[in-house]
């Protein structure tokens, strides 16, 4: 009788915050459901955005995360990378020699309002007048300013317990914060969902491109991998994930551009797909609101979606859109 194969080592590439440690325990579940043999490493991964405390745009944006982990799996010290699709540049091809292979089903895609632990406010609209409120993302800011100009929008960075912290320090911390709004699968991931005041409804605040997803990357030639993460792709998200993307892609948009975009599968199987791109203080928009009449073909309601927005100017406001 031969022996059982070895088990396999898989060691994945992360990066060090909380949140993706979070999102690599979750992934690790996930696998070792699948094969409860597999001897999984966590690889930790620096990039030159983990070590840069300004403004995103200025070092490349939040695609060097990706880069970063990328380079690693193409040169083979990694071999799986775990990314949050909404991090990945629209705008890049991916390196030779990768595949993305499955993604998990959507989490959450909501914004969420988060005050400090002391205020009584409960909504946006229980904000002061000229309240400072937290964030680097274009596309919140955008449409933060839509809904309440007054408001100063202050870009804040970093892990999500360190903004909380901010936040709840004040001016013990020299930044003092009405609100911080952060995404609602974050602070789920976090075990933080108490935090949150108000949850944004899609239509206050048009998530990111991808947000909510986590995508699975590994080397094109690595079969066996692939055929076991396959197995955790959720076809549904794949489907409408790739209807934004190639939105995204038509824009020829970056994790930086104020772009948002949100497709969902109606009760009878058709896509319906919104996008908007902005001035960085929301007053200028282009918006697309397009329903699929073939349900299997989201790259061309991606495509559609793009040219019907880049017919209303959004080429200018991608290029002249302002960072934080």
């Amino acid at each position: 009788m031969s022996a059982d194969p070895p088990a396999r080592e898989l060691r994945i590439g992360t990066r060090t915050s909380p949140m993706a440690l979070a999102q690599t325990t979750h992934v690790t579940r996930l696998l070792h459901a699948l094969d409860p043999r597999l001897r999984i490493v966590t690889v930790p991964v620096q990039s030159e955005a983990g070590l840069w405390h300004g403004d995103l745009s200025g070092t490349g944006g939040k695609g060097l995360f990706v880069k970063a982990l990328d380079a690693r799996l193409q040169s083979g010290d990694i071999d799986l990378a775990l990314h949050c699709l909404k991090d990945v540049p629209g705008d890049v091809p991916l390196r030779e020699g990768l595949v993305v292979v499955a993604h998990l089903e959507r989490a959450d895609v909501r914004d969420a309002l988060v005050v400090p632990e002391h205020s009584g406010a409960r909504r946006l609209d229980d904000l002061p007048h000229g309240a400072r409120v937290g964030t680097a993302s274009v596309r919140r800011r955008a449409q933060l300013l839509r809904l309440r100009p007054d408001l100063r929008i202050v870009p804040v960075r970093g892990a999500v317990g360190t903004r909380l912290d901010l936040l709840d320090s004040g001016r013990e911390a020299h930044v003092e914060l009405d609100a911080l709004v952060l995404a609602s699968a974050g602070l789920a991931r976090l075990g933080l969902t108490h935090r949150a005041r108000q949850v944004f409804e899609t239509d206050e605040l048009l998530p990111a491109v991808g947000a909510g997803v986590l995508s699975l990357e590994c080397r094109r030639h690595d079969t066996a991998l692939a055929a076991l993460l396959e197995q955790l792709n959720h076809e549904r998200t794949l489907t409408e994930a790739t209807a934004e993307r190639v939105m995204l892609q038509g824009l020829r948009g970056h994790c930086n551009s104020p772009i948002a975009g949100y497709c969902v599968t109606g009760s009878d199987g058709h896509l319906s797909l919104r996008g908007m791109v902005f001035s960085p203080d929301g007053t200028a928009f282009a918006q697309a609101h397009l329903r699929s009449d073939a349900p299997h073909d989201p790259a061309a309601l991606g495509a559609h979606a793009a040219t019907e927005l880049l017919s209303q100017g959004a080429r200018a406001l991608i290029d002249t859109g302002a960072p934080l």
